[in-house]
C-alpha cells in the first residue's frame, strides 16, 4: 500500500513534551505525548489549532498562520515561549523559542542560540495538513511555488541560499526597471546574470524533485480515490526553453512599462489537473482535499527519504468534506508503521473515536477549551 518508504530503516522522531507560555490564545500548558496518536478535541476557536502552529513553530522558526511574531504573543503578555523535548534515534534535543514585543526572538538548540535561523530548517522535518491549504489550488502559481520551495529547502541548504540570491537579484533588477532616471543597461546586465545563474540551480533542483515526488503523489491520489479519476501534477518554466538571459535582455522594454520582470523561475508553474481540466475550475470539495492531501502525504514520504527520519505528521482537521470511504482510506495509510508520530485535531467526539477505533494505535486525547488544555 505505501509506495516508497517500506523495507528501508529510518530513524524514528518524536516529541516527547511541549510547554507553551502566552502562545496566541493558549496562557500556560505542560503536555506529555504519545510516541504514536495525539489527538485535540473541541469547538472552533478553542485553541487546537494553535497547538499544531507552536509545534510547527519549533520546526521553522515562525508560525504557520502569522510571520509577524508579536502578533502571536497572547493579548496582554509582554512574551510567549514554546520550548519542544524532541528524541531522535537515540539523542535528546531540546528546542526553545521565545518572543519579546520590540525584540529579536530567541532560538535556541540545546541552550545554544543559533546564529542563523537557516541553520535550523530541517532538523525537525514536519508536514502539516491545514484548511489553509486551500489556497494551493485557489489563489495561484505563487503559493504553489512556496509549497516546492517549502519541501526542497526542508532537506537542501544551499536551495535556500540561492533562492535568496535570485529574489535579491530579482529585487534589484525590478527597481532598474522602475527608475526612469537610470539609462546604463550594463546595471541590468548584471542582475540579469545573476538571475541566469541562481534561477538555472533553483530550476534544475525543482525539476528533480518534481519527477521523483509526481509518482509518488499519484499513488496516494489513486489509493484515496480508489482510482476512480485521473489527475495530474506537471511543472511549466520559461527555462524549458533555454538561454533565459536572451529572453530577458529581449524584454527589457516591456518590462520597463510594467515595472517588473515577465521572465525567471518566479514565473514558474505547477499545474494541477483533474481529467485533463484544471481542478480549480472542475473540482468538487471532496475531490480538491483529497488532492490536497495526497500532496502532503507525498511531501512526508519524499521528506522521509530524504533525511532518513520520519518527520512529525500534523492533521489539522482534515477529515471534514471528505465522504467516509475516502475516509476510511486515510485511516488506513497513516495507521500503518511507516508513519511515525501523529497529531489530530477534530471538532467531533464521536467521529474521533471511530478513526482512533479504525487506527488500533496508542493514542492520547486532549480536550481543548478557551486555551486551556485537559
Amino acid at each position: 500500500m505505501y509506495l516508497c518508504s517500506r523495507k528501508k530503516s529510518y530513524r524514528n522522531m518524536r516529541l516527547k513534551s511541549l510547554s507553551i507560555l502566552n502562545y496566541k490564545n493558549i496562557r500556560e500548558a505542560e503536555l506529555i505525548f504519545s510516541p504514536k496518536i495525539n489527538c485535540f478535541i473541541g469547538n472552533n476557536g478553542m485553541g487546537k489549532t494553535n497547538i499544531l502552529d507552536a509545534i510547527y513553530f519549533l520546526s521553522f522558526c515562525k508560525s504557520h498562520s502569522n510571520s509577524i511574531d508579536s502578533q502571536n504573543i497572547l493579548h496582554n503578555a509582554d512574551f510567549a515561549l514554546i520550548q519542544g523535548k524532541y528524541q531522535i534515534g537515540d539523542n535528546i534535543e531540546e528546542i526553545y523559542c521565545g518572543m519579546k514585543h520590540r525584540q529579536k526572538k530567541q532560538f535556541k538548540r540545546n541552550k545554544k542560540e543559533y546564529e542563523r535561523l537557516s541553520e535550523h530548517i530541517g532538523l525537525l522535518p514536519l508536514v502539516l495538513v491545514s484548511p489553509d491549504d486551500a489556497v494551493l489550488i485557489s489563489e495561484g502559481s505563487d503559493e504553489r511555488r512556496k509549497f516546492i520551495d517549502g519541501v526542497i529547502s526542508q532537506y537542501n541548504k544551499n536551495y535556500l541560499h540561492q533562492l535568496l540570491q535570485y529574489n535579491n537579484a530579482l529585487k534589484q533588477r525590478n527597481a532598474l526597471l522602475k527608475n526612469e532616471t537610470v539609462t546604463d543597461e550594463s546595471l541590468l546586465d548584471i542582475w540579469e546574470e545573476q538571475m541566469a545563474l541562481f534561477g538555472t540551480y533553483i530550476y534544475e533542483q525543482r525539476k528533480i524533485f518534481i519527477d521523483e515526488f509526481i509518482p509518488i503523489f499519484q499513488h496516494f491520489y489513486s489509493y484515496i480515490s480508489s482510482g476512480n479519476e485521473e489527475i495530474s501534477l506537471s511543472y511549466k518554466s520559461q527555462h524549458d526553453e533555454n538561454d533565459i538571459k536572451t529572453r530577458m535582455k529581449n524584454t527589457r522594454d516591456r518590462d520597463k512599462m510594467l515595472g517588473y520582470s515577465t521572465q525567471g523561475i518566479h514565473k514558474d508553474e505547477l499545474e494541477m489537473m483533474l481529467d485533463d481540466y484544471p481542478i480549480k475550475r472542475v473540482g468538487s470539495q471532496g475531490q480538491n482535499k483529497t488532492y490536497l492531501i495526497s500532496l502532503k502525504l507525498a511531501q512526508f514520504d519524499f521528506l522521509k527519504r530524504t533525511h532518513k527520519l520520519s518527520p512529525l505528521l500534523l492533521l489539522d482537521d482534515i477529515f471534514d468534506k471528505l465522504d467516509a470511504e475516502r475516509v476510511k482510506k486515510i485511516v488506513e495509510l497513516v495507521s500503518e508503521d511507516t508513519f511515525g508520530q501523529i497529531f489530530i485535531t477534530d471538532t467531533n467526539r464521536e467521529h474521533l473515536d471511530a478513526i482512533l477505533q479504525q487506527l488500533g494505535q496508542e493514542s492520547q486525547i486532549f480536550l481543548v477549551n478557551n486555551g486551556e488544555i485537559s
